[in-house]
């Protein structure tokens, strides 16, 4: 996790359904931006489930959720809706070009097949239930969560395998000095 810049311009084409850019909305308040695999994914969907589960506590402590995800606004709407995050913000990126302004890339193989992730994989989809659907996306595209604050990233997560799930924790506390976890 680690603080950096990404050019002003990008944040602000980065437009969200209710028609805020991501610059501007940081320079209101801290923006978690979560960027998602696609909505097939089974750890795309445990995330969803671990953000809605946090998202009242994540709130309370000033951050605004914005998700970037890679189809149209009536399937994101969908995986909102089953996952209960009710009015999200979010911004559809089928081309990808805001995961690689902020440095995301493509999965290698053992970042999204290799044995670890698939033990996590059968865990989350089987035994937690989340499933596994249809490729709604580039299937290769890794996720990442970045803190912003003023146009700036304070703190981030960058998935190292596609199964790793972040610890929105300790995120929050290490960018935003609070002392104490929520939850």
């Amino acid at each position: 996790m680690a603080a950096g810049h990404v050019d002003q311009e990008i944040m602000e084409q980065m437009v969200t359904n209710k028609g805020d850019d991501v610059l501007a909305l940081s320079r209101q308040q801290g923006v978690m931006l979560v960027f998602l695999r696609h909505f097939g994914c089974t750890f795309c969907r445990r995330g969803l489930a671990a953000i809605s589960e946090k998202r009242a506590a994540i709130e309370a402590k000033g951050l605004k959720i914005v998700f970037v995800h890679m189809t149209t606004s009536d399937v994101a709407d969908v995986y909102f809706e089953r996952y209960e995050i009710d009015q999200p913000t979010y911004i559809s990126d089928p081309e990808c070009r805001f995961y690689t302004a902020f440095g995301l890339t493509k999965g290698t193989f053992t970042q999204l097949f290799g044995l670890q992730t698939w033990i996590r994989g059968f865990q989350a989809g089987i035994v937690e239930g989340h499933g596994i659907g249809p490729r709604l996306g580039d299937d290769f595209q890794m996720p990442g969560v970045f803190i912003l604050q003023n146009g700036e990233i304070v703190e981030s997560f960058v998935h190292k395998l596609a199964s790793d799930q972040p610890d929105y924790d300790a995120l929050i506390r290490n960018c935003c000095g609070l002392p104490e976890a929520f939850g």
